[in-house]
């Protein structure tokens, strides 16, 4: 949701926003700067008119006003064909319903994949590829290429990296792979630049390192301590952390970042 205001700047807004809360349990508001986003899960399909009518209350309250035409409605539904006796949640009155948005620069889409997200993330990237080309033409030397290819180009690329990898493909893996090597090709990047499974996979090391050291980490209370340490005479290799495992489900397995390193390395 998007709200429009005068004399708000996104730290005024939090401040502002720190009052905004739901009317049912179950539901979550999530607030970033000037954006607003409601989920609603599906348990909770009918209090979804009944809280954006609180949301634009509170906004009126507040000298704001609910943009309607900036605001997006996204159903996600599990990875199988629906029947015609599925009967999906009414349309919200001037809120478009989309099959995929932009939520804090990562486009997500209703089936939850990464595919979308890789094609707009390719296309701007090779857009880059042209700078980075005159730039080499102007004489830049290879290693201040290689350094501008990686604040630039790198950066975009695995940029949000542990919120999306989780739900790539192998065809999306090897997307990123081909463009990775075509940039090696035209000497852009170093030869030694390891494969996008690799460096997905450090961005998630990293992420996940600075949440266990962190405990004000936004992320740290997600990952629970253990509630009591187990005692055995077992000679077993120790864990790279002590927290409590999640167990894995259907929903909850190496989509999910949190659930994905709490298991790395553990077999």
């Amino acid at each position: 949701m998007s709200y429009e205001a005068q004399a708000y700047g996104p730290a005024s807004f939090l401040v502002t926003a720190a009052d905004l809360l739901l009317l049912h349990s179950g539901n979550r508001v999530i607030k970033f700067a000037d954006d607003t986003y409601l989920i609603v899960p599906a348990c909770n399909t009918d209090t979804c008119f009944g809280e954006l009518e609180h949301i634009q209350d509170w906004a009126a309250k507040n000298n704001l006003r609910l943009n309607s035409t900036k605001t997006k409605e996204i159903l996600f539904r599990a990875n199988i064909r629906l029947g015609n006796d599925v009967q999906l949640p009414p349309l919200c009155q001037n809120i478009e319903r989309v099959t995929s948005m932009v939520a804090l620069g990562v486009l997500i889409n209703d089936r939850l994949t990464a595919t979308d997200h890789i094609s707009s993330l390719l296309e701007s990237c090779s857009r880059l590829l042209y700078a980075l080309r005159v730039l080499r033409d102007h004489g830049l030397p290879s290693s201040s290429m290689h350094d501008v290819f990686r604040s630039i180009v790198l950066a975009k690329l695995l940029y949000c990296a542990p919120v999306w990898a989780g739900l790539c493909s192998a065809a999306d893996r090897e997307r990123l792979d081909a463009f990775l090597r075509r940039c090696k090709r035209l000497r852009f990047c170093e030869d030694t630049l390891p494969t996008i499974t690799d460096l997905l996979a450090d961005a998630d090391d990293k992420l996940f390192e600075s949440i266990l050291a962190n405990s004000e980490h936004i992320l740290h209370n997600y990952i629970p301590e253990r509630a009591r340490p187990s005692h055995h005479h077992h000679h077993l290799r120790p864990r790279k952390h002590s927290k409590e495992l999640i167990p894995e489900t259907r929903k909850l397995n190496d989509k999910d970042f949190i659930v994905r390193m709490l298991y790395k390395d553990m077999y």
